[in-house]
């Protein structure tokens, strides 16, 4: 097959407006007058969401080095006290650290000891907020006071980094709803998990949507919180992009949003925007066509939000392939010349690279032919995007050479399953048998994001998990509709909790069965409308359709209902719902590796190094090769030649030698660090610091910060 280059579309299909070639080639010339003459990393501070707006995990420090990283040991701890997630990637400015608890407070402590200076709750002013994911924190200082910006629930709050009290003259004391400035009706259940970037005065953002809310990146006043501008990610009609979607797509379709995070290259004033999907995330049938800007990389302008350049990297996705981590920055030696890229991975485990001015390829991108679907109601796109370098860091289909040897049950069970159900890789046609889905839909890469040192050289944390891919109908065999409830708990609820409602535990979906003997109903209702932990708000979907889910799972007699029972625009088929395919004694069911951590070579596109992330020490004394595990939180690379990671399900924190993926030192954790580490500096003296606990793949009641350091 010939490669087929894809040319970042413009406000034109066909050519180059005047205005963006000049900006382009005013760029250019702008970009190797602003050449930094530093690395751009986290130095003594650790200020920003992943070390920098670069997003590129990357520390200048080199006190802690490959030479002495083996005498590491704990400095100090500080326990939360907070039971859920912890994914934080602490802040540290002027000695102090700065972290969001699993319950989103926000706490502030002696960087170098621990010590406790001030907490804030939000839940003490905005006693309905919901409890979800907060993977970090905005910093910015306005000459006066330092601003400390986080959010619970639908609220984003501005607080005084000295005394964490919320700032009157932001929003409505202190505080901004999220849900405002959508250009929506009303005031939808709008989240944050991951936080935006500082510009100048803005702060930039994009946002956790229900399927059926379109998707913005939006930039607010740091000081008032007011809205400066907005891009529609899922474009409004007459829009550029509005095309890519089939008559009154409003109606049947949101999401398109930005939930990984964002990098920004300062100097130039872009802002680097990675989306989702676009809802239904399962069932595409009410919205044929490229659906722009769904699973894109954009640039856009950082002062007003406009357009530069775009790439779609999944058409019409069917399979919540979303773009699951930020952008990263860096510079490269391509072709004899020094050039400023943008590099993204996906849960295909598959690394795009691009010209970060021009949003032309580095290298050649094919679209390549995908099976269709048989179902009527549903089109599946024909091709799929897939870069020629640099290779996929995974295996990109599941066949008979990667049957489980973990054991002879293990590898008999998963050559019949295999047989069973087959593989097409990431794109499996949509049907109603089951496909096994791999790679899969926690990755490939995932929300920890890359790190990437000035070699230009990406490290990167990779899982090798099979799911079960299937959608199931709405309606009974004999085409007759299925009571209210159920249909209503199959539409809005199986994707996570299963059709069985069995749920996925180890995912974070609990089983749903017999909830009634653990939880009221008025309980179970507040969930479905405010949301909690993983779980969204229903606040979009109806209380006539909350109302039957009820039922349903209540096992009582639905109540007649003239708007359920004429739903005309409720999907034909559903999504049976996230389930791992793990053989009997819980490993994923197919040949090892797990999980692996890599160096991608992006000056030539190649590997550098590869090796297995995380030990089961179980299989380890059975005498099987280190496997890798699945692995949560991404890497940070420093100046000391050393790559920091944790992430894994043996809740190791370890440092790898970065130019080989040589162990140079590991710590037993007491739970998972499913966190991006932070490294920083007080008082001349190098620290390492990790959030620890929580729920991903294993029950840690309590979060928890850990702080290493050299002895003294």
């Amino acid at each position: 097959m010939h490669p087929i280059l894809i040319r970042p579309a413009m406000e034109n299909d066909h050519y180059f407006s005047i205005y963006h070639l000049i900006l382009v080639c005013f760029l250019a010339y702008w970009g190797t007058a602003c050449t930094q003459t530093k690395p751009e990393g986290a130095g003594a501070d650790w200020a920003t969401y992943l070390g920098h707006p670069t997003s590129n995990q990357y520390s200048t420090l080199d006190q802690i080095n490959k030479d002495n990283v083996a005498q590491l040991e704990l400095a100090w701890t500080y326990k939360t006290g907070d039971s859920a997630n912890y994914q934080t990637n602490n802040l540290i400015v002027d000695g102090c650290l700065y972290t969001a608890t699993p319950h989103s407070r926000v706490v502030a402590l002696d960087g170098g000891t621990g010590k406790e200076y001030w907490t804030f709750d939000p839940s003490d002013i905005h006693e309905s907020l919901s409890d979800g994911d907060q993977r970090g924190l905005m910093y910015w200082h306005d000459g006066e006071i330092g601003r400390i910006l986080t959010m619970k629930g639908n609220r984003l709050f501005a607080l005084n980094a000295k005394t964490g009290e919320p700032i009157a003259s932001f929003g409505e004391n202190g505080s901004i709803h999220l849900g405002e400035g959508m250009d929506i009706p009303g005031k939808p259940n709008v989240t944050l998990n991951t936080p935006g970037q500082i510009y100048k005065d803005l702060f930039i953002i994009g946002a956790n949507v229900g399927e059926d809310v379109p998707g913005a990146v939006r930039a607010f006043d740091l000081r008032t919180g007011k809205r400066k501008w907005i891009f529609h990610s899922l474009p409004r009609p007459g829009e550029f992009g509005s095309d890519t979607w089939p008559e009154n797509y409003l109606e049947k379709t949101g999401g398109a949003s930005d939930w990984s995070g964002l990098a920004i290259d300062i100097p130039r004033g872009i802002v680097y925007v990675s989306t989702e999907t676009a809802g239904p995330d399962f069932y595409g049938g009410g919205r044929y066509g490229e659906n722009l800007f769904a699973n894109s990389l954009i640039a856009l302008d950082a002062n007003t939000g406009k357009r530069l350049w775009h790439q779609q990297l999944v058409h019409h996705d069917l399979w919540d392939l979303d773009i699951p981590q930020p952008p990263t920055l860096l510079t490269v030696t391509h072709e004899g010349k020094k050039v400023d890229i943008v590099a993204v991975g996906t849960k295909m485990g598959l690394l795009f690279v691009f010209d970060r001015l021009t949003g032309e390829p580095l290298w050649p991108i094919e679209e390549r032919p995908q099976a269709a679907t048989k179902i009527d109601e549903i089109q599946t796109w024909p091709t799929q995007p897939f870069p020629t370098k640099p290779p996929p860091l995974m295996r990109q289909k599941y066949t008979a050479d990667d049957f489980s040897t973990i054991s002879p049950r293990a590898q008999q069970m998963s050559k019949e399953v295999f047989r069973q159900s087959g593989n097409y890789g990431a794109y499996p046609p949509p049907g109603t048998d089951q496909t096994i889905m791999f790679p899969g839909y926690d990755g490939g890469m995932e929300w920890g994001g890359a790190a990437a040192d000035p070699d230009g050289i990406m490290y990167v944390n990779v899982n090798e998990i099979p799911w079960f891919y299937q959608l199931v109908p709405t309606k009974k065999a004999d085409g007759s509709p299925l009571p209210a409830g159920e249909k209503q708990y199959l539409i809005h609820c199986a994707s996570c909790h299963g059709t069985d409602r069995k749920g996925n535990p180890d995912g974070g979906f609990p089983s749903l069965e017999a909830v009634s003997s653990r939880l009221g109903r008025e309980t179970v209702m507040q969930v479905m409308k405010k949301g909690e932990g993983r779980m969204p708000a229903f606040d979009q979907v109806s209380q006539a359709r909350r109302e039957a889910i009820i039922t349903f799972l209540f096992d009582e007699e639905p109540a007649a209902s003239t708007e359920i029972e004429r739903d005309k625009q409720a999907p034909p088929y559903v999504f049976r719902g996230f389930q791992r395919w793990n053989d009997e004694e819980g490993y994923p069911a197919i040949k090892p590796p797990w999980g692996t951590l890599n160096a991608v070579d992006l000056n030539t596109g190649t590997i550098k190094w590869k090796v297995p992330l995380g030990e089961y020490e179980a299989l380890t004394q059975r005498g099987i090769p280190v496997t890798g595990t699945e692995n949560y939180g991404g890497p940070v690379v420093t100046a000391g030649g050393l790559l920091f990671i944790a992430a894994t399900a043996d809740a190791k924190i370890r440092a790898f030698d970065k130019d080989n993926g040589k162990v140079l030192w590991e710590y037993q954790l007491p739970a998972e660090g499913h966190a991006t580490p932070s490294v920083y500096a007080v008082n001349g003296k190098q620290y390492l610091a990790i959030s620890v606990g929580g729920s991903k793949l294993k029950l840690h009641p309590e979060g928890a910060v850990f702080v290493f350091s050299l002895p003294d």
